[in-house]
């Protein structure tokens, strides 16, 4: 299968979480998913990975910590980019810390899971993600 080809599964199966409720440390399409999970089951229902053993996190973990837990995860299987590509990842600082994900469409157009809303496509240059990019990670050429 050909990068664009896996590219466009991932983006796929992102559009195919959108309208499931937030739910923290949840997984199920349709039913409850928070924004670090969707991407466990997106890049691993797109072929692309394996179950990762996720530890139990507390919702307000990024608030409390000085650890970028999330960063330390992503970078074992995502290279950090400049160039986001459908399918890659935009990592963005809530709190103290990196604590939030989406799955690029075609940036500035994301897929994510907010916990006012569920899963959603949405604009990253507007409303609470100004000012917050972190950086983009991409599983390809790794």
């Amino acid at each position: 299968m050909t990068e664009q080809e896996q590219r466009d599964l991932v983006v796929k199966e992102a559009y195919s979480w959108i309208g499931t409720p937030y739910h923290h440390q949840a997984m199920i399409k349709g039913v409850g998913v928070d924004c670090a999970l969707i991407l466990l089951a997106v890049f691993r229902e797109a072929g692309l990975i394996k179950d990762i053993e996720i530890p139990d996190y507390h919702v307000q973990w990024h608030l409390h910590r000085g650890e970028e837990k999330y960063i330390n995860l992503i970078s074992q299987y995502l290279k950090p980019t400049t160039d986001p590509k459908p399918g890659d990842v935009g990592l963005f600082r809530f709190g103290r810390l990196v604590s939030h994900s989406v799955i690029v469409v075609d940036y500035p157009l994301v897929i994510h899971s907010a916990a006012e809303c569920g899963v959603i496509l949405d604009n990253a240059n507007d409303g609470s993600f100004r000012d917050r990019l972190y950086g983009f990670y991409t599983f390809w050429g790794k």
